[in-house]
């Protein structure tokens, strides 16, 4: 489920950038939240400084680069740990791509674990299934 999107100026990141953000936000992700490795995602979306405005003026005008983020939990997250996520993200954003603090914008939306799916089936389903198989691992056998 858990899934950032940074979104950015075109051409003003090298890949190697790019890369280091990416990974970065799944680790954190991961960490954050205990979450399998496998079920995070991070993208990049790139927008044209001529279709980025800071600021009241363009990017392509103004030079500058004011990354947006948006992120999903599953409702019931704690406030620490979305609040972590806000600050690990901006952080990777100011030591990835050397951007100003100030100028980085998040937010963090809330999506109930019958309204998401993995593989097609609610994640409340599959949460309640993790629970069960957990539970039974620690039961001692009869």
């Amino acid at each position: 489920m858990p899934i950032v999107n940074f979104h950015l100026v075109e051409g003003l990141t090298t890949p190697a950038q790019d890369e280091r953000l990416l990974i970065g936000a799944c680790q954190l992700y991961a960490e954050v939240l205990k979450a399998p490795m496998e079920r995070v995602r991070a993208f990049i979306t790139l927008h044209k400084a001529t279709h980025f405005a800071v600021a009241g003026g363009l990017a392509a005008h103004n030079g500058l680069h004011a990354p947006y983020f948006e992120f999903i939990v599953l409702d019931g997250r704690p406030l620490e740990d979305r609040h972590r996520l806000m600050r690990g993200f901006t952080d990777l954003l100011v030591d990835a791509l050397g951007v100003r603090r100030d100028l980085v914008r998040g937010s963090c939306r809330r999506v109930e674990p019958q309204d998401w799916a993995i593989g097609g089936e609610p994640a409340s389903v599959i949460r309640k299934d993790e629970a069960a198989a957990r539970a039974s691992l620690n039961t001692p056998p009869p």
